[in-house]
């Protein structure tokens, strides 16, 4: 499929849709801790954004049955959320989106719960740094390799793995479009970035290097236990004067 361009006015739409969602994660961020369950923030995202006037986007999305993909531990996404407390020490991935006026808005952010490790501080702090690498990499007359590869670089330097099964991707008045986006990869390569391009970047990853398995119930994927992972993902459009963030704050 070709991928979309967006209009000015298009763009100032989907950063309306941005900045409801970055509401919402703001809630679920208050609200995770030891001992809540993450059918509970599942039922704080969906009240967050219809009090907005907005729709969830994951919502029986290809048939997936919670507005949050809630991911605690080794799972890299799509967790179902349950009704299981969250324990002091795990981490947990929440990836949510939104439809408002039409167009949709994605982004994604690992917690710790209580206090972690230093190595599960390491892997999210890792994680959010590697998404602004791409970020940086996203300007207009660059290839869409150079974000993949600025991810990857600034992931394996630091000694973890960039998860290969699950990529980023184009977003628009759907939730997934063109064009497909890697988080590891060659710089110099793939479709030239130009204004008007809207991308989810999101990259994920894992303390080692693993096979990503999809569970018995068709969603949860895992990175075996023990191997913890990591999510950060916004909404980004690409401008004539740089990228623009449209969900999260700098």
């Amino acid at each position: 499929m070709p991928i979309v361009l967006k209009s000015a006015a298009e763009i100032e739409r989907m950063a309306e849709a941005g900045a409801r969602l970055t509401e919402v994660m703001d809630r679920i961020a208050e609200a995770v801790r030891p001992g809540v369950s993450t059918l509970e923030l599942d039922r704080i995202a969906r009240e967050g954004i219809e009090a907005q006037g907005a729709k969830p986007a994951f919502l029986g999305l290809y048939g997936f049955p919670a507005t949050i993909c809630a991911s605690p531990n080794e799972v890299v996404v799509h967790g179902i959320p349950s009704e299981r407390p969250l324990e002091e020490g795990e981490i947990l991935s929440v990836d949510v989106g939104l439809f408002y006026g039409g167009y949709a808005a994605d982004m994604a952010r690992t917690f710790p719960v209580g206090r972690v490790s230093e190595e599960a501080e390491r892997l999210i702090r890792v994680t959010e740094e590697s998404f602004w690498k791409g970020f940086e990499a996203a300007r207009p007359g660059a290839r869409l390799g150079d974000v993949s590869a600025a991810i990857q670089k600034h992931v394996e330097d630091a000694g973890f793995w960039v998860v290969r099964e699950f990529v980023g991707h184009g977003i628009g008045s759907a939730m997934h479009e063109d064009p497909q986006l890697p988080n590891f990869g060659r710089s110099g390569v793939g479709p030239q970035l130009r204004p008007g391009m809207t991308l989810a970047i999101e990259p994920m990853v894992t303390l080692h290097a693993a096979p990503v398995v999809v569970l018995e119930d068709g969603w949860t994927a895992s990175s075996g236990r023990g191997n913890l992972a990591a999510h950060y993902e916004n909404t980004v459009a690409v401008t004539e004067s740089g990228p623009r963030l449209l969900t999260g704050r700098r």
